[in-house]
This record gives C-alpha cells, sequence and structure tokens, in this order.
C-alpha cells in the first residue's frame, strides 16, 4: 500500500511539473525575442513621428498630417520608446508586446496602437 502510495503521488506531482517542464524550453526564444523587440523600439520609436504624419496626411489630408499628425506622432513615439525601455528592464518575464504592430518596420501603413500585455 504504502508504495502504491509513493508511485501515486510521483506520477502526480510528474503530471503537475511537465507543463512548466515544456515550456521551460521555449524560455531562453521568448526572453531573447523580448530583449530584441524592446532594444528595437527604445532605439525607432522616432520614426513613429513621420509614419504617422503620412498616415493621417494620406487619410485626412496634408494639413490634419502635418498637425494632429504629428503631434499623435510624437507620442507614439513616446510610447513605443518608453515601451521598449521597459521591455528591456523586465526582459526575464516574457510578456507580448505593449506596442501594435510589434516592430515599426511590421505593417508600416498600419496607425500604432498601445494595448493591454499578456503573458506569452
Amino acid at each position: 500500500m504504502v508504495k502504491l502510495l509513493q508511485i501515486l503521488i510521483a506520477i502526480f506531482v510528474l503530471s503537475l511539473t511537465m507543463p512548466q517542464i515544456a515550456l521551460a524550453e521555449q524560455y531562453p526564444d521568448k526572453v531573447m525575442e523580448k530583449l530584441g523587440n524592446g532594444l528595437a523600439n527604445a532605439v525607432t520609436g522616432v520614426v513613429e513621428i513621420p509614419k504617422t504624419i503620412t498616415i493621417v496626411g494620406n487619410r485626412d489630408g496634408v494639413v490634419h498630417g502635418m498637425t494632429v499628425g504629428f503631434l499623435t506622432g510624437i507620442a507614439n513615439a513616446v510610447g513605443r520608446s518608453l515601451s521598449g525601455a521597459f521591455d528591456i528592464a523586465t526582459f526575464l518575464i516574457p510578456t507580448t508586446p505593449f506596442v501594435k504592430p510589434a516592430y515599426i518596420w511590421d505593417d508600416f501603413n498600419r496607425e500604432t496602437a498601445f494595448v493591454e500585455s499578456h503573458m506569452r
């Protein structure tokens, strides 16, 4: 009876740890991906200004692009740069990027949005 109980406890413990072992294999990749994303966003945040001017200008007209697009671009640049700095500081905790698209060069004609982060 004691031997059976030990085997059942061992099976129970293994069943609890198997998902974590499977995820541990992906951990280094996710950490490096987050660090790379953070570095890219911290450095390229300033590109949000001309990107947003172009997007808003094409959609709403040149004057609107040069005014509202410029101000929105500054806000997006600050947001992307701060998001990148946050990702650099917390790269050991894998999460999804705050910024969509994740990199500025991904879907360059799409407006930047900031979303709630979730665990990867």
